[in-house]
């Protein structure tokens, strides 16, 4: 049963988001029939005052006041207890429907300001209002306690609801704050995890390649010298050179290789460049473009090295 009253109340509060106008207006017309009833309900035995027009106006500026209740939520509670009191000065009976206006006007209070703006204005109010209830002469047949009683509790229910409401409305915006703070440090995490593995890739692939290539810049540099007093040295040292590159390549491609690593099957392949065995494709690429292409083979076909392809 909650569950479904909270599902209710959120469906209204997203319409009301909406289209907060259309909803001041229905509210006001609700309140002015409220009002406008409770003007004319008397204590049994006792006689209606005559002042109907009156009453009507006041109840109609009260409840008109209620539409600036957003922007102006004080001065809309001030103009509709000061109604409310001449209305009950006038003799009305202090009924909740006679009180139904102010009622709204202190819940929007309590709900749009703070603490300290509800504790002055909502006493002062209901200090006025019970006091108004006292010298009423349309409650003569009821005791003064009971007179100051009522308009307290009646008052006093919209300003524990609006507090609640703005309580409420707190602790959700608490929580979506956290909820973002949380979703922002995670993607600053993630993206200084990102930075510390691309340094130390980085520093794998300069440590891979800086090893080989200067031990090949060693090599190059003894065959190059020894290219005519010792040949057969130097044909040795550039088959070891050969090697040296070779084991550089594929020391590197098995690096790049844990880069190129996948889990995500939906996403685009990340395999390495085409090598010869997909040469024909490459041909009938070219030759579908109009290009003339001659391949030439010599030999068996073997499969080059994993650290050429």
């Amino acid at each position: 049963m909650s569950t479904s009253l909270e599902r209710y109340t959120d469906r209204f509060e997203q319409y009301a988001d909406r289209y907060p106008h259309v909803i001041d207006v229905v509210l006001v017309l609700a309140l002015m029939g409220c009002a406008s009833l409770g003007s004319n309900l008397t204590l049994p035995g006792a006689d209606p005052p005559d002042q109907d027009r009156t009453a009507t106006v006041l109840m109609g500026v009260s409840c008109l006041a209620l539409l600036k209740y957003r922007s102006h939520p004080r001065t809309a509670v001030v103009v509709t207890a000061v109604c409310t009191m001449i209305a009950i000065v006038l003799g009305y009976l202090l009924t909740p429907l006679l009180l139904a206006p102010v009622m709204a006007a202190l819940y929007w209070l309590a709900t749009l300001t703070d603490r300290k703006t509800t504790r002055v204005f909502g006493g002062t109010i209901m200090a006025a209002l019970m006091v108004a209830s006292a010298v009423s002469d349309s409650m003569d047949s009821l005791s003064l306690v009971l007179r100051m009683i009522g308009p307290f509790f009646w008052l006093l229910l919209p300003l524990a609801a609006g507090n609640m409401t703005r309580l409420r409305r707190a602790y959700l915006a608490s929580v979506q704050a956290r909820a973002e703070h949380a979703e922002r440090t995670r993607e600053e995490e993630a993206r200084l995890r990102v930075t510390e593995e691309r340094m130390r890739i980085a520093r794998e692939l300069h440590d891979v390649v800086a090893h080989h290539m200067a031990l090949a810049n060693a090599q190059a540099g003894t065959a190059a010298h020894l290219a005519l007093t010792s040949p057969q040295q130097t044909k040795k040292i550039l088959t070891d050179l050969t090697g040296t590159t070779s084991s550089a390549l594929r020391e590197l491609k098995a690096t790049l290789g844990l880069l190129r690593q996948n889990d995500d099957p939906a996403s685009a392949s990340l395999e390495p460049s085409p090598g010869l065995a997909r040469l024909p494709e490459l041909v009938s690429a070219c030759a579908s473009a109009g290009l003339a292409v001659t391949v030439s083979t010599t030999g068996e076909p073997r499969p080059l090295s994993p650290g050429w392809t």
